[in-house]
């Protein structure tokens, strides 16, 4: 026989062109490698932008209604909004603007900044500047975070050097994007003015303030051009230090100055001294790093460490900077073990694969084609932009199987022509040829499977695209070399086997087996129709009854902890308590390292909030997971009283928009903001005492003590003022007000007017303020223009939700219960209390992408079966057979489903991709069966009966290796180990599932629905588009 034509045949007649051309794809295959970037998951950023207001010492109320509401109403205009948030708080509000995930974040900045500036005429004039923007990625966990203590410097000082130097000089870092210094206690000069001397000079608060305000300038002064030289002017017109702030001049009392040191004490300390942050236990402060969007993670975390040695050199004496937590520590383990996954893969698949075709060249053939096909397949990736990641290096790992399977077939079929006493080149070149549409029709339809995943909407398919694009790409690249490669080095290297099927052997032991296994199926066809049927229901069955979940949780080794302590706190107390807990956490000997802080910083806006961050041992150094570490120290958190502390894992896949409590949250919102309080707190009590959720909370803080004040506004009047002054000189006293600023070469301080303190936390202290009448002059105690009336109960902090109140429920999931059962149960619970029509509720985050993707799951699976039976359809030029060939996956679908049942894992996403998977695996045994049956009767003319019977038995030895090889990709996945084998796990388990129970089956429901179905549709049929089958 004599075949020259197609690629094959080009390969065969020039193996030097071959060669060289297979070395060059190895070569750049693997120079990419080393380029490509790493990461832990493809790279989603979240289109958000962070909007910052401030007002010092404005209620929530005020923020609310002021600042927040204005700012929405501009925001909602703009187009692609998908969520927009805020929280006000005292003194600031933080809006967040999630956009669409195709939207162009710069065009959603430009559009950002027309929205405040039409908004600047409606905001609160006294506001110290415009709302700032600036872009985020709610997704990101810290790549680094480095603490800074010092027993020797002052923590003011400290802090200043961590911002000036540490901070600033590791921004300027590639990759580096947004750094928090949390903890930090930035330096200020603090006027702390003293009443009863404002009053006995009888000065006012306000002239305080109109002395301050103008007293620091820098500004330019110009220059002397003189006939012989050119001099700069300069002025001492900016203050630097109290000592120079204390001689300023205020007024003159019967011709005398009145320094400002007579009327307040000036000091140095800090913007923010109800701030504090303990890294490791000791006071200092904390950087935490984020990476900008797109950057190696990797890279970027090696260029900090390479930076930190010599930062540290620039350092004066006793200052310590340590790095607390590295995360790609982590992700570095979690890629190894794949990439060892990966290599054991190969591996194993090799070896069995010698084990069944018994000849080192053949098993050489098949290994030189996987090692071709992979190395392509990074060249592929790096064009494409693809980083190495878990999703990709998993898809390469179940591709072995698939890229195997093609040199299989083609191997063994050129192995079959030697052993009909054909030469090399000639049982070569009609080998591939005779085989090529079969190859052909199992790839495109195997690729078809994956069409649906690269059209998926939301975060799963912008996840999945990497994944579903590199699998084509291996998968296309192994079609080629199977049909050039593997005949060009056959028609060279494979010799004439020494023992024919007939000689012993396991495949051969193995195929007597099933011969007597299918002839009983071909004599008792109803009986196994009727097996085929039950399957079916038993896979819907199944697939409906399994616990659902969203991404497996992940061991980052990386914990978020938030603090909750009664709203009205004192800074003292919320430091004592967090020290209690720090001191648990530091006693259990799965930690490593961890950092607290409270204040308003590292997302907290309040005191009664604090900020944990908590570091584990890697994996082998420590008995237990993430998950069982929190469940063993909740209860020992638990006995410090009057704090909770909610601790959740860090996630690779982090859909919150913003700093939470726990994994996941419900959001209820009205335009009856009482209404709204009083069915959270209802259901967030049920959800308490219902079983399967954990950690149940609200952020609903109405526990806030509010003193206020009755202005008589008669009496204000009959002296010229009005309730603005009386406001005013509030505002000077306990605001926080900021009067002015200096400047120095490397940064800028704030100058703030605040009351002496002892006399700040006290409302008698109000008797001692005076205000000056315009009318007369007189000093007017304040006394006789306002009231204090009792203290009441007010929010600590108001949150909008698309401009309406809300309030957010956050839990997390007892062991064992699934995702879908907790959604579930949130909502039955509703309906039970019977919350009003008024109050509209969804879930947000994690919960709200589990129930997107949940609803779309039957849509994927029943696409990826279309698309796969309309590339059949059109190679088979056929309606029917494509319905023969997808009877193996209901089988699959109950193996998969059963076997995650088994081993306790939920059906996740990642599983659902291992069905999907397994849509494109399991139908290449009825491509192998048909193709052989459908030639043998067109060719030979043999009856339907003999010729799916004849198919089977010749293509037995192809689908036991390429099944196998499969399988063995998909081994390494569900035994788990290693970092990060949670998300890997489930796809694993899947697929092995799916593969071990339609194997089992398939081998002999296939040939009896083929049977059946020619029985309904007998009728000829025309030939495929592309000739093929076998001899």
């Amino acid at each position: 026989m004599s075949v020259r034509a197609g690629m094959s045949g080009w390969c065969v007649r020039h193996p030097i062109a071959t060669c060289l051309l297979t070395i060059a794809s190895l070569l750049l295959g693997l120079l990419a490698f080393f380029r490509l970037g790493v990461a832990p998951l493809p790279q989603v950023d979240f289109p958000t932008i962070q909007v910052q207001a401030l007002l010092p010492g404005g209620s929530p109320e005020t923020m609310a209604s002021s600042v927040a509401t204005p700012l929405e109403v501009q925001f909602s205009a703009i187009p692609g909004i998908t969520q927009m948030l805020s929280t006000s708080a005292l003194g600031s509000t933080t809006l967040t603007l999630q956009f669409d995930l195709d939207k162009n974040i710069d065009v959603a900045a430009q559009e950002v900044t027309a929205a405040i500036n039409a908004a600047a005429g409606r905001l609160p004039a006294d506001m110290p500047n415009l709302p700032t923007w600036r872009k985020i990625n709610p997704a990101d966990s810290p790549i680094m975070i480095v603490r800074v203590n010092s027993e020797l410097m002052p923590l003011i000082e400290l802090s200043d050097l961590a911002e000036v130097l540490l901070s600033r000089q590791l921004s300027q870092i590639a990759g580096v994007g947004q750094i928090f210094v949390v903890g930090q206690q930035r330096p200020a000069i603090r006027i702390q003015a003293q009443p009863e001397k404002l009053a006995a000079y009888r000065l006012t608060l306000a002239d305080l303030r109109q002395s301050l305000q103008s007293a620091s300038i820098n500004l330019a002064k110009g220059a002397l051009f003189g006939d012989g030289r050119v001099s700069t002017l300069a002025a001492n017109d900016q203050l630097f230090s109290p000592d120079e702030y204390g001689d300023l001049v205020v007024a003159y009392r019967a011709g005398a100055p009145v320094f400002l040191r007579d009327l307040a004490k000036v000091v140095k300390a800090p913007e923010d001294d109800y701030v504090q942050a303990w890294p490791d236990g000791r006071p200092g402060v904390a950087l935490v790093i984020l990476r900008q969007p797109g950057a190696n993670i990797v890279e970027t975390s090696d260029a900090i460490q390479a930076e930190l040695p010599r930062l540290r050199e620039m350092l004066p004496a006793g200052v310590e900077v340590e790095v607390l937590n590295d995360r790609t520590r982590t992700i570095r383990a979690s890629l190894h073990e794949v990439e060892l996954t990966l290599l054991l893969t190969m591996g194993l698949v090799v070896l069995v694969m010698g084990l069944f075709l018994r000849q080192l060249s053949a098993t050489l053939i098949v290994a030189t084609v996987l090692g071709v096909s992979l190395s392509a397949s990074f060249a592929a990736m790096y064009l494409l932009g693809f980083t190495l990641n878990n999703l990709t290096l998993v898809a390469l790992i179940i591709a072995v199987g698939f890229i195997v399977d093609d040199a299989i077939v083609v191997v063994e079929n050129i192995h079959r022509h030697l052993e009909q006493g054909k030469d090399r080149v000639e049982a070569a070149l009609a080998g591939a040829s005779e085989i090529s549409f079969t190859v052909v029709s199992i790839s495109f339809s195997l690729i078809a499977a994956f069409i649906p995943l690269l059209f998926m909407g939301g975060i799963v398919g912008r996840l999945f695209r990497e994944f579903a694009v590199s699998v084509t790409a291996a998968i296309l690249i192994s079609v080629l070399a199977s049909l050039t490669v593997a005949p060009m080095l056959a028609s060279r290297f494979m010799g004439a086997p020494k023992h024919g099927h007939d000689h012993g052997g396991i495949s051969e032991w193995l195929l007597a087996r099933y011969a007597k296994g299918l002839d009983w199926s071909l004599k008792h066809q109803r009986t196994v129709l009727a097996g085929f049927v039950v399957c079916v229901a038993i896979a819907v069955a199944g697939y409906v009854g399994i616990p659902k979940g969203f991404f497996p949780s992940q061991d980052t080794a990386f914990i978020f902890g938030t603090t909750q302590a009664a709203e009205d706190i004192s800074y003292a107390d919320m430091a004592e308590k967090h020290k209690q807990l720090a001191d648990i956490i530091a006693a259990d000997p799965a930690v490593q390292s961890y950092n607290h802080a409270i204040g308003i910083t590292g997302g907290s806006q309040s005191l009664s909030n604090g900020r944990f961050w908590i570091v584990l041992k890697d994996r082998g150094d420590r008995d237990v997971s993430v998950d069982e570490f929190i469940n063993r120290i909740r209860p020992k958190l638990a006995k410090v009283p009057g704090i909770v502390l909610y601790l959740r894992s860090a996630q690779d896949i982090n859909l919150a928009t913003g700093p939470v409590r726990t994994q996941y949250q419900y959001a209820l919102r009205s335009n009856d903001s009482a209404a709204l309080a009083l069915w959270a707190d209802r259901l967030t009590q049920r959800l308490k005492e219902e079983g399967g959720l954990q950690d149940v909370s609200n952020d609903l803080q109405m526990g806030a003590s509010v003193t206020s004040l009755q202005i008589d506004r008669v009496a204000a009047a009959r002296f010229g003022l009005s309730a603005e002054d009386v406001s005013q000189t509030l505002y000077d006293a306990f605001g926080q007000r900021q009067v002015g600023e200096f400047q120095t070469e490397v940064n800028q301080y704030k100058v703030i007017l605040e009351l002496d303190s002892r006399q700040r936390g006290r409302a008698d202290s109000l008797a001692w303020f005076h205000l000056r009448s315009p009318l007369t002059g007189e000093m007017v105690p304040l006394a006789a223009l306002a009231r204090v009336v009792p203290d009441k109960s007010g929010p600590l902090q108001i949150n909008h939700n698309g401009m309406f109140p809300a309030v957010t429920l956050s839990f997390n999931l007892s062991p064992g219960v699934a995702l879908g059962d907790a959604v579930s149960l949130v909502q039955r619970v509703q309906q039970e209390i019977g919350m009003p029509s008024s109050i509209s509720g969804e879930f947000q985050g994690a919960a709200a992408a589990f129930q997107s993707s949940l609803a779309s799951q039957p849509l994927l699976i029943l696409a990826a079966l279309f698309a796969v039976y309309v590339i059949l359809g059109v190679l088979y030029e056929s309606f029917v057979h494509p319905l023969t060939i997808l009877s193996t996956l209901p089988s699959a679908g109950i193996g998969a489903v059963f076997l995650l049942w088994g081993w306790g894992l939920e059906f996740s996403v990642m599983a659902l991709i291992g069905l999907v998977l397994l849509i494109g695996i399991v139908k290449k045994n009825g491509i192998l069966m048909v193709d052989f049956a459908l030639a043998a009767q067109r060719q030979r003319g043999l009856s339907p009966y003999d010729a799916i019977r004849e198919a089977c038995l010749a293509r037995f030895r192809p689908i036991m290796m390429t099944t196998l090889a499969a399988l063995l990709g998909a081994i390494p996945l569900m035994i788990g180990f290693g970092t990060g084998s949670e998300l890997r796990q489930p796809l694993g388990v899947a697929v092995v599932g799916g593969l071990i129970f339609s194997q089992a089956l398939t081998l002999f429901s296939t040939p009896v629905v083929y049977l059946a179905l020619d029985r309904v549709f007998h009728r000829p049929q025309p030939a495929p588009v592309i000739a093929g089958g076998a001899a």
